[in-house]
């Protein structure tokens, strides 16, 4: 794969680690607050895990291609699998 795609992957992944990290900062934040809304800490505790799985789902594919496709179907079901 091109050095272009590589990087792009590299940068998203990165961006979406501190998007993620930022999210459960500032869940922990709701938490600690006295004042924090339980709806809305609720909210944004599913929200945060669901972006974070979302993400790992996306990244895996991402990655699977900015890595190099295999060439053998062998191959790419060894890598969807691990």
């Amino acid at each position: 794969m091109t050095d272009t795609i590589l990087h792009a992957y590299r940068d998203v992944e990165k961006a979406m680690e501190r998007y993620t990290l930022a999210l459960e900062d500032y869940v922990k934040t709701l938490q600690s607050s006295e004042s924090a809304d339980a709806g809305k800490l609720e909210r944004m505790t599913h929200g945060a895990r669901a972006m974070r799985d979302s993400s790992m789902i996306y990244l895996s594919y991402a990655k699977f291609i900015a890595y190099g496709m295999p060439d053998s179907p062998d191959l790419v079901e060894e890598d969807l699998q691990g």
